[in-house]
């Protein structure tokens, strides 16, 4: 049976975080540190435990209902308003991880920056990041939006708004709805018109990313560019 020192420190996470770090806590005792609200830890590690099991795990429960989170016992306004913040405090994070003005550092910072702003969207959208020649971020911008059966992408629109920022070169990105980031045969067709399109004008596509619920996948790697 553990000591008294030790059932302490293994029910507490905050002191588990300060002697170690965030990776060796549990997704519970993570939630608990934030839910906790000036209480004891234990209520919050029950709450905690409570809430991923009634709604099926972290993400879920992040992207939940505000009135579904609102009528679970222990959620009053304080952890709502915690609850709703996260998911916006982490895809403000890795958005900073292409801040303008910088050059792109790796594919990964590319896919998280992306992921972050597509991958939990119900609707189809289709973005383009454009770039100058010594590839720094220029501007990011949403071109098209549809249902979550598709969206139809105008090739001038896009060539358009690459002369205006003056950019060199183009990493285009849509979001699968469906969570399954492969890519369709539409899309490798969009990919070849949208290339011969900035080909006249003399710039550069990169990429064209495809992202699904937690992955993407990179057309260009695949030799469909």
């Amino acid at each position: 049976m553990p000591d008294m020192h030790h059932s302490e420190y293994m029910s507490d996470p905050r002191r588990r975080l300060l002697r170690s770090d965030a990776r060796s806590l549990s997704t519970v005792e993570l939630l608990a540190l934030l839910l906790r609200c000036g209480r004891s830890a234990a209520p919050a590690i029950d709450l905690s435990q409570q809430l991923l099991n009634r709604f099926g795990g972290l993400r879920p429960l992040l992207h939940a209902e505000r009135s579904l989170l609102a009528a679970e016992h222990g959620v009053g306004a304080a952890r709502l308003a915690l609850l709703g913040a996260i998911p916006e405090v982490a895809r403000r994070y890795f958005e900073e991880s292409l801040p303008a003005g910088e050059p792109i550092r790796s594919p990964l910072d590319t896919e998280l920056f992306l992921q972050a702003r597509l991958k939990h969207l119900e609707h189809e959208v289709f973005c383009c990041l454009f770039l100058d020649n010594r590839h720094r971020v220029l501007h990011f911008e949403e071109m098209f939006r549809g249902t979550i059966d598709g969206t139809s992408v105008y090739p001038r629109e896009v060539v358009k708004k690459a002369l205006s920022v003056n950019a060199a070169a183009i990493i285009l990105a849509h979001n699968h709805p469906s969570g399954v980031a492969e890519p369709s045969q539409a899309d490798e067709r969009l990919s070849r018109r949208l290339k011969s399109a900035l080909d006249l004008v003399d710039i550069r596509l990169l990429d064209h990313l495809v992202i699904g619920d937690g992955n993407a996948t990179s057309l260009a790697s695949r030799g469909l560019l």
